[in-house]
């Protein structure tokens, strides 16, 4: 057990406020209560106090580890974080990989301790949000309470997309779909990006062979369906990737 605390702190860092306008970073979490919610410019100053900027931290750095005292949730603002467990025989299993403008430590609401652990696979920033206090403002601010209840749910139906008897290609094209969307929804290209993760680590998340992985990302290379360079990926057919994801994605 890690003798550190979860999420080490700096100093409090408020985001800045100019003028009357007070605005967040355009891949934070909370962008999408702050724009359709329609949250007032007092929702919004309670909200940015909260903040705590947090980082860097390098790939392989451990942000939070299962069984950590839980008292915050964060949005990560740039890089990429695997969260993962290890069973008792010492080997992992990957829960999923969140970018930025997604939440960590949503699955630690139900109880006082972080049920995973938390690895910055790349260069990370994090905002930092105190669960206590953001659980208090959400009672004043319905918007908030919403979103929150919408990153939460978001979280449940995509660790349950994979549960399913899908063949390898499925597995993989609802991979890269998803994982497109996930970034062009944060203004990130949804045609070419890296993979942060490793070929291993796709691999037990998909929970395929790492071997299968390399094997269906060839055939779709072959195809024309994508150009893999290491860990750059072009999606050069995304029609016929979504095709192929629709059965697991289902929309």
């Amino acid at each position: 057990m890690s003798s550190q605390p979860p999420f080490p702190r700096p100093a409090p860092t408020v985001l800045s406020d100019d003028g009357d306008e007070l605005q967040f970073c355009s891949t934070c979490a909370f962008s999408h209560a702050c724009l359709s919610q329609g949250m007032d410019k007092s929702a919004l100053r309670d909200l940015h106090v909260l903040v705590e900027h947090v980082g860097p931290f390098h790939a392989g750095d451990t942000l939070f580890r299962e069984g950590d005292p839980f008292d915050a949730i964060a949005a990560v603002r740039a890089g990429c974080v695997k969260t993962r467990v290890i069973d008792r025989d010492g080997r992992e299993h990957v829960l999923g990989f969140h970018f930025p403008g997604e939440i960590i430590g949503l699955n630690a609401i139900a109880g006082d301790r972080y049920p995973c652990d938390a690895i910055a696979l790349d260069t990370v920033m994090l905002c930092r949000f105190s669960f206590p206090k953001i659980s208090v403002l959400a009672t004043r601010v319905p918007g908030l309470q919403r979103e929150l209840f919408r990153l939460l749910s978001r979280d449940i139906g995509r660790a349950s997309l994979l549960a399913g008897d899908w063949s390898a290609e499925q597995r993989m094209a609802a991979f890269l779909v998803g994982l497109s969307r996930r970034l062009a929804a944060r203004g990130f290209s949804a045609t070419r990006f890296q993979l942060s993760m490793s070929r291993t680590d796709i691999a037990n998340y998909l929970r395929l062979a790492p071997e299968t992985v390399s094997r269906v990302l060839r055939r779709l290379q072959d195809e024309g369906v994508l150009a893999v360079d290491r860990r750059d990926v072009e999606l050069r057919d995304p029609d016929a990737l979504e095709a192929l994801a629709a059965p697991i994605l289902r929309e």
